[in-house]
């Protein structure tokens, strides 16, 4: 099987060029979510955190580059991906720490860890419902085989006391997430994103607290395009999300 190290690779700029990351031309490519997801993950310096399923690291690497000093640690169980995620964060000076290893079965050196944050972005689509992609990266990356009972009860185990769980999902697989939520992450608000005004909402992101009593919050959703259609070939994102994808801004859903 070819590497994805050796097929045609694309440097990437995000956050307005604070990072570049590279990507392979075909497979899974980030996009704006790994983006938010960042961005909505209430970390401060000094604090730990673990991203499950990396990738090339847009997400963890994104944290990184909005927030000064993170111990960053992240997992992904595709070879290729934890390659390019090492290779991402030492082109961008972080000292990132990536596993390549199932969730399922984490090595002693996560499992005896407990993280401030704990960040993903599940596969959107259930494997039992679709079919694969002819890509293995795309394949996993949004389908998989992993259930999200797994994705929650592992990323819950790692989290300290009061620490957070930090999530982007499509919207239509909030129930199945709530569902299997443990009893021991409280405190849970919900953030709806609709691509425009008058829209339903296509993700959620979620954040919840390891130990919270407080009820759950369903926020009002933020709008990521202007207007009401994509009417010429240029960006129309609103100025809260452009200031995310370019400035590097933070958004506070847990105000």
């Amino acid at each position: 099987m070819t590497s994805i190290l050796e097929n045609d690779l694309t440097t990437d700029a995000f956050l307005g060029g604070r990072l570049s990351l590279q990507q392979p031309r075909l497979g899974y490519r980030a996009g704006v979510d790994p983006v938010l997801l960042a961005a909505v993950t209430p970390a401060t310096p000094g604090q730990s955190v673990l991203e499950l399923g990396c990738g090339a690291g847009a997400a963890l690497l994104c944290l990184g580059a909005r927030v000064p000093d993170l111990s960053l640690t992240g997992v992904e169980v595709q070879p290729d991906y934890a390659d390019l995620a090492r290779i991402n964060a030492k082109a961008n000076g972080m000292a990132a720490k990536i596993i390549c290893a199932d969730l399922r079965s984490l090595p002693r050196d996560v499992t005896d860890q407990r993280f401030d944050h704990v960040i993903a972005n599940p596969p959107y689509f259930d494997r039992t419902k679709g079919t694969e992609a002819q890509d293995l990266g795309r394949d996993v990356a949004f389908g998989g085989n992993t259930p999200l009972s797994d994705w929650i009860t592992t990323a819950s185990r790692r989290i300290a006391p009061k620490g957070a769980l930090t999530l982007i999902q499509k919207a239509d697989r909030l129930a199945d997430i709530l569902s299997v939520m443990p009893h021991d992450l409280g405190s849970i608000v919900i953030q709806p994103l609709a691509a425009r005004t008058g829209r339903d909402a296509d993700r959620v992101l979620i954040s919840a607290r390891k130990g919270g009593r407080a009820p759950l919050r369903l926020r009002a959703p933020i709008v990521l395009h202007k207007g009401d259609a994509h009417e010429r070939d240029a960006p129309d994102y609103t100025d809260q999300i452009s200031a995310v994808l370019r400035d590097a801004a933070g958004l506070d859903i847990r105000r």
